[in-house]
């Protein structure tokens, strides 16, 4: 796979290669959300709890105000509903309570999951991207220069593997030190090749 991979143009290996980088960071993007709504989901029950202990405290506080008009009795008859309402309020608080650490927990969770991926790409993958553009940018600007060639062939020189050179003529370190304008266009055209850029015509 990779053997392949080397036998394609360095523009089309970058492309490629953005085109997996978006999809990754997308898919973890995705990933991340549905992380959210799953552990959201655990927060149903605190609702549902919540709820419940509105309503029943909410009844019970009604139930107070009725049996609290019931002339001599009314007010020692109050107070078990109101201990009781104020147990349901309780409840609904914890409901509550509940629900706010679900929120936080899956907030947290699925930051995790994003920040991760991102912080791969932040700090491994775009600087490397960076740096070649600006190689091809400085390659752009000399490729044309006759002087620039002989950059180029330097650099191909200094930094292209050796079964890469050879293939242009196993003398080719001496033709290009003879100033052989042929051994320079070659070594040239091949560090323009690896940044995925045309020769100079």
């Amino acid at each position: 796979m990779k053997m392949y991979a080397d036998r394609l143009p360095t523009a089309v290996r970058q492309l490629l290669t953005d085109l997996l980088v978006v999809f990754w960071v997308y898919a973890w993007i995705r990933a991340g959300l549905w992380i959210n709504d799953m552990v959201e989901k655990l927060g149903v029950p605190g609702q549902k709890l919540q709820d419940a202990g509105t309503g029943i405290a909410g009844n019970l506080n009604d139930i107070s105000g009725k049996v609290g008009r019931v002339p001599l009795v009314g007010d020692d008859l109050t107070s078990p509903f109101k201990s009781a309402a104020g147990a349901a309020a309780s409840i609904a608080d914890a409901g509550r309570q509940q629900q706010e650490i679900i929120d936080n927990l899956a907030l947290a969770m699925s930051l995790l999951i994003i920040a991760v991926p991102l912080a791969l790409v932040l700090f491994l993958w775009l600087p490397l991207r960076l740096r070649w553009m600006r190689r091809a940018g400085v390659a752009v600007k000399v490729r044309n220069e006759p002087a620039g060639k002989d950059l180029l062939a330097l650099r191909a020189l200094a930094s292209r593997p050796l079964n890469e050179l050879t293939k242009l003529g196993p003398d080719i370190a001496q033709s290009w030190r003879n100033g052989d304008a042929a051994a320079v266009d070659a070594l040239a055209a091949l560090e323009l090749r690896d940044l995925g850029l045309k020769p100079a015509r």
